[in-house]
């Protein structure tokens, strides 16, 4: 099976998925249900968290993890990506991890090869992965996500990680509530101030500003993000006291969260996103390989 979406999972697939990245998380053993068999990770974007948990999740079910040099790779001939997909496909791997700027691009080779796909985000379409490993984060501090009011704060327009946990995060009983600059938000959606966002939040969930998505600057003055629309610790303080913060990352400290908020050991569950993404990705590369 192929990983492309939120939507491609059913409600006791996902409550299989957070439960297996739990019992990683948990706790290491010496089980290697991938044992025999090759990932490989093809990777369009830069990224730090999601490859190298990938890469990790691969190497500690005992699968071989292969990272493709993209920019060493025949993509700079002029290869194209059906071609490359089936030149890897040929060589016999038994999963490929994608991640693209080009949204639809995983579906795109999902459609021309036999092996699962595993989407590692695509433009600005979704982030499966992030997003489970996000509940999975969330689940594990206040023991569910029902009930829960989240909210997701930044640039949600070009975000994939808001999209895919606004998806999940909604199917396991919880309320989002989006907030942003007008600019920053999808077409026809409204934003929610943040100040009134963050006062009856249980989760905050920061995303950075993607420039390199933008069409123009913002215009914004040093510190002016911050101000306006960022996380600091006044604003968090409207928030009720179990409240916690959350970023997929890469953080831009002063711009959309202040240093004493992401580093706050009591309220932010940042490094527990980041070691729950290799434990999420275990369970979801041994259901993808498994067929189930």
């Amino acid at each position: 099976m192929d990983l492309l979406s939120i939507a491609d999972l059913g409600d006791a697939q996902i409550e299989r998925l957070l439960a297996e990245a739990e019992r990683h998380f948990s706790r290491r053993d010496d089980q290697r249900p991938l044992a025999g068999k090759t990932v490989v990770h093809l990777f369009f974007e830069d990224s730090t968290r999601t490859l190298v948990s990938f890469d990790l999740a691969a190497r500690r079910l005992g699968a071989e993890s292969v990272v493709v040099p993209v920019r060493r790779s025949s993509v700079s001939k002029g290869e194209t990506l059906e071609d490359t997909a089936r030149t890897l496909a040929a060589m016999g791997v038994d999963a490929m991890v994608v991640r693209h700027g080009e949204t639809g691009a995983p579906r795109r080779i999902a459609e021309t090869v036999e092996c699962p796909i595993v989407n590692a985000g695509d433009g600005v379409g979704e982030h499966p992965t992030q997003a489970l490993l996000d509940a999975a984060t969330i689940r594990r501090h206040f023991g569910s996500c029902s009930g829960l009011q989240i909210a997701i704060c930044g640039d949600v327009r070009h975000s994939r990680v808001a999209r895919s946990n606004r998806l999940v995060l909604e199917r396991l009983g919880a309320r989002v509530t989006l907030s942003g600059p007008p600019e920053l938000m999808p077409d026809g959606a409204a934003a929610t101030p943040i100040d009134k966002a963050i006062a009856g939040a249980d989760v905050v969930m920061m995303l950075r500003v993607q420039r390199e998505r933008l069409d123009s600057e913002l215009g914004d003055a040093p510190g002016e993000y911050l101000k306006r629309y960022g996380l600091t610790r006044q604003r968090l303080a409207l928030a009720p006291s179990h409240a916690v913060v959350m970023h997929p990352g890469p953080i831009n400290r002063g711009v959309e969260i202040e240093d004493a908020v992401a580093d706050d050991p009591q309220r932010s569950l940042i490094l527990t996103q980041v070691r729950m993404g290799v434990a999420m990705r275990m369970a979801c590369l041994e259901m993808v390989c498994a067929g189930r």
